[in-house]
């Protein structure tokens, strides 16, 4: 029994430093600046920038679908998938990484619980439970969409902060919907949430190119 337990807090511990390693390694992302011609995006969407294949990229129909229904931008959902890639999906390790961190995001999306669950409320998958997001990603696609969707609806209609809409959902998707509006109104975001808007601008063509090819 002693020996059982050892082991599984030495798989605890892998996992926590594995997955904190990627949290380490997201950081602040290259300018975005450059653009990739469309034919450099395209190869981008379905190898990545190694050659390897892509394991986001093959999500795009997905992606299509459930953007569509929540009538929301499909590049906007795409390139938040890719935003949220730094870190390994595999449905044991966040299981582990959540034991440690009960406060941790499921899924390829990355979404909270209380964020689930307000995204589920009077939609097809009410009765659908946030621990089934890490083996699920047609449901973490979906609830993300949908949570873009009720973000888009808190906006203002007019808003004098420099920002696009999709550029201000992908911030509410990140920091929140309150800090959404602030943004809107003009506020600057801090360090995280503008890592997170450069990465979105480093995904933008590559997402682009993967719900087109997909």
């Amino acid at each position: 029994m002693r020996t059982g337990r050892i082991g599984v807090l030495v798989i605890l511990v892998a996992a926590a430093s594995l997955l904190a390693a990627c949290e380490d390694r997201a950081g602040p992302a290259a300018p975005s600046g450059a653009r990739a011609s469309n034919g450099a995006a395209t190869r981008e969407a379905t190898t990545g920038t190694t050659g390897a294949p892509d394991a986001t990229a093959r999500f795009a129909p997905q992606v299509r679908k459930h953007a569509k229904r929540a009538g929301i931008n499909p590049q906007l959902l795409m390139a938040i998938l890719y935003n949220e890639a730094y870190k390994p999906h595999n449905p044991a390790l966040e299981r582990a990484w959540q034991k440690i961190h009960p406060d941790a995001a499921f899924g390829i999306a990355n979404m909270h619980r209380a964020a689930f669950d307000e995204a589920k409320q009077g939609r097809d998958f009410a009765d659908r439970d946030w621990h089934e997001l890490p083996d699920d990603p047609d449901l973490a696609i979906e609830a993300a969409a949908w949570h873009l969707h009720d973000l888009a609806r808190q906006l203002p209609e007019k808003w004098s902060g420099p920002y696009t809409k999709d550029e201000l959902l992908a911030l509410g998707y990140n920091a929140g919907a309150g800090s959404m509006k602030a943004f809107a109104r003009g506020a600057k975001p801090g360090t995280v949430a503008q890592s997170y808007l450069d990465r979105l601008h480093d995904n933008w063509a590559k997402a682009g190119a993967a719900v087109r090819a997909g």
